[in-house]
């Protein structure tokens, strides 16, 4: 199968690569460094440099991919979650949702895909005093980009189907949730700590099964939205000590909320607090896919 994906180079984009080849598929991945373009090829892709704020150019890299399928992965997220950083981050990453897929959808359409895949989140959904979330729940107002996204994906054309994948939290190999990465360097050092109720309930990935999904969606479901999350949300007070545990770190210190929203902002205490987690029993039946267990997971990711 022919595949156009954007965002070769990320952090799901670098598994998520390596799946596809693996099960035989022709991939042409963008990327925005040439350095990175010739890594892409490399490993046995097809690269394409690529600003994805450029419609014109967008839609004739597609058209000239020819692809079957187009997988949308951009994001704008830092290696390191630094708050001088986080402010642009997100805002250039909800430019790319709101400004980029529009683009992605109607590039895909007239170059005669038949399927287009694209990244979302499921941590985005409005607190309303339910544990889990479904899809149907309401986006939270700071997450009208989301929104804007996915009414684009829902509103594709006839004869493309489109797919919103809504990841959970990816740990693994890459990601911040692992022992190197920022995350992980944080819990390590305790300077993570458990904020307030700690009953906030995270969803997390394995960055693996995220791409194993991803690859499932290739031709598996109709148009419409997907939580891609593991099958139990964990609140803080559970995953947190236990991957500090797992990586031999002194357990997590104790702050107030107040203080953690002084230091750190709203985001942070949020999902420690009052975040509510995801459910996955739509992509788990449609896709026919299973994430690993996440005792499993995080044995594997922060024990290794």
């Amino acid at each position: 199968m022919r595949i156009f994906l954007a965002g070769a180079t990320g952090v799901i984009g670098r598994p998520l690569v390596d799946t596809l080849l693996a099960a035989g598929h022709e991939v042409t991945g963008t990327t925005r460094d040439a350095a990175r373009a010739e890594a892409l090829r490399a490993r046995g892709v097809t690269p394409v440099v690529l600003d994805a704020f450029d419609a014109d150019a967008v839609h004739a890299a597609v058209r000239a991919a020819e692809p079957e399928v187009v997988i949308h992965q951009l994001t704008a997220l830092p290696a390191q979650p630094d708050p001088k950083r986080m402010d642009a981050a997100v805002e250039l990453t909800a430019r790319l949702r709101r400004e980029t897929v529009p683009t992605f959808i109607a590039a895909a359409h007239a170059a005669g895909a038949r399927r287009i895949l694209v990244q979302s989140i499921s941590f985005a959904t409005q607190p309303d005093g339910r544990p889990d979330h479904d899809e149907t729940a309401p986006l939270a107002p700071e997450h009208e980009a989301v929104g804007a996204m996915e009414a684009a994906i829902l509103g594709a054309p006839d004869g493309l189907t489109a797919l919103s994948l809504r990841y959970g939290f990816f740990y693994g190999p890459g990601t911040w949730y692992a022992p190197d990465g920022a995350i992980g360097q944080m819990i390590a050092k305790r300077r993570f700590p458990l904020i307030g109720s700690t009953e906030g309930r995270s969803s997390f990935i394995h960055v693996d099964d995220a791409a194993a999904a991803t690859v499932r969606a290739l031709d598996r479901g109709p148009t419409g939205i997907y939580n891609i999350t593991g099958d139990e949300p964990l609140p803080q007070h559970v995953w947190l000590p236990h991957a500090a545990q797992l990586m031999g770190a002194k357990r997590p210190l104790r702050v107030p909320a107040w203080l953690a929203r002084r230091l750190a902002g709203d985001a942070v205490v949020h999902y420690a607090t009052t975040l509510p987690g995801n459910l996955n029993g739509r992509a788990v039946t449609t896709l026919e896919w299973r994430p690993r267990r996440w005792r499993d997971g995080f044995a594997e990711v922060f024990g290794s």
